[in-house]
């Protein structure tokens, strides 16, 4: 029988303290209480020490906890001490076995900064996340020195996930026809957005829109908060102006969304427009700007 048990994807983790002094403390014990303590919102070493002692008569249900619940100094001591490759092969495995695999899933897969994470002068950690919209959970990520190489982090990343008929959705930064093909050979579809780094094919698109005449459009208006938000999307199957499309393995569809808000009927308050790379006509992306706004209270790094 398939288990989703925490404590059983990472009772093999190795312990790296001493292993003839006195070890007061199971290891998958403090393992456990962490993770279970930043689901629920904590972020800090104090944080998940409470966390466990309101929630004691249910972790002890599942736990050994043979001298009750540990210190914060000795949660972050111990887990400060576990090697992250290893930790994170646990923890993806462990997700693996909870998610539900659909082909209605929309992965989102973006950079993020994490906040408040520059210290001495050094370089801020960014992480590149897949976030799932159907599993509304992050299914990977991986660790980047800077923005820039995002590039090289993304067909790992994609790679290390199961995403067989879902959708995969990325910023201008995946906009690569090797990425595409990356997507296509596991089984899945892409939608990308493409902006001023690359000038040309921006260009060529906007040809498209500019003289297709076989132009699909759907609108929706939203009314709110004393505005008119109206979202235009437009479709083209037929490609006249794209040169070597041929290269963006199964392109079927180019997609142009422009937004627009108005105050009080009279005032725009702003138009953008954005074109994405389409293999199925379904169009569904920031989630992962909407949702992965926080991080795991701490990274071991």
């Amino acid at each position: 029988m398939s288990t989703t048990r925490i404590i059983d994807f990472f009772d093999g983790l190795t312990d790296f303290r001493h292993p003839y002094r006195n070890k007061r403390h199971e290891l998958i014990d403090i393992v456990a209480i962490s993770i279970c303590a930043v689901i629920c919102g904590a972020d800090s070493w104090e944080e998940i020490e409470s966390y466990a002692k309101i929630k004691k008569d249910w972790l002890t249900k599942f736990l050994s906890l043979p001298n009750g619940i540990p210190s914060h100094d000795t949660i972050n001591r111990v887990m400060s001490s576990i090697c992250p490759l290893e930790f994170e092969d646990c923890f993806k495995n462990w997700i693996k076995s909870i998610i539900i695999s659909s082909e209605e899933d929309v992965i989102s897969i973006d950079g993020k900064t994490i906040c408040g994470a520059k210290v001495n002068g050094k370089s801020p950690i960014h992480m590149v996340s897949a976030w799932s919209s159907f599993n509304n959970i992050v299914l990977g990520q991986i660790k980047v020195d800077e923005k820039s190489n995002e590039i090289t982090a993304i067909p790992t990343l994609i790679e290390s996930l199961a995403i067989e008929g879902a959708v995969i959705t990325i910023d201008a930064m995946g906009c690569q026809s090797a990425i595409t093909e990356l997507i296509i050979s596991r089984k899945s579809n892409y939608i990308l957005a493409l902006k001023e780094n690359q000038s040309s094919l921006l260009e060529q698109v906007k040809d498209e829109f500019s003289f297709s005449k076989s132009e699909t459009t759907i609108e929706d208006v939203d009314y709110g908060h004393g505005r008119i938000e109206t979202r235009k999307c437009s479709v083209i199957t037929d490609f006249k102006h794209l040169e070597n499309y041929e290269k963006w393995k199964n392109l079927t569809s180019i997609i142009k969304i422009v937004n627009s808000a108005h105050v009080d009927h009279v005032i725009p308050l702003h138009r953008d427009q954005s074109f994405s790379y389409l293999k199925k006509s379904i169009f569904c992306s920031y989630h992962i700007n909407k949702n992965i706004t926080f991080s795991l209270g701490f990274y071991l790094s």
